[in-house]
């Protein structure tokens, strides 16, 4: 269980990185100041999850559980819904696709799950589900 959400947190990882590169030099021309902003944000809560999901990973290597697990499981939702809910506003408004913007209200869920993979931590920690000491 572990090394799937490792997998999958380097995959995520790898891709901020990227996809942060990509926007730097490719898109530097292309984006305007408040698209460049938003899709730094996309790319920074991404790595900020893939490593949350790196840190379950790893606490799920010691000790599995089902909160842990559920935790990671929506880091990487959170992550799609989020960062990826931006990436495609950004890149419909390269290519002048209109009618879309309903898109951006799926970035506010991925927030949420986000939020309940913390709260999920938060209930870890207090259940003594994990222990980092090992």
């Amino acid at each position: 269980m572990h090394k799937k959400i490792l997998v999958a947190a380097a995959v995520f990882a790898a891709l901020s990185v990227a996809l942060g590169a990509f926007a730097a030099h490719a898109l530097k021309d292309v984006l305007d100041a408040s698209q460049h902003k938003t899709f730094e944000t996309a790319v920074r809560y991404q790595m900020y999850h893939a490593l949350a999901m790196i840190f379950c990973a790893q606490c799920l290597k010691q000790e599995p559980n089902k909160t842990l697990y559920y935790a990671a499981l929506f880091f990487a939702v959170g992550i799609v819904l989020f960062s990826g809910s931006l990436y495609c506003l950004i890149f419909l408004n390269i290519i002048n696709i209109e009618g879309l913007k309903f898109i951006g209200a799926i970035t506010p869920l991925g927030g949420l799950f986000f939020i309940a993979g913390w709260v999920l931590i938060i209930k870890s920690a207090f259940n003594n589900q994990f222990n980092t000491s090992k």
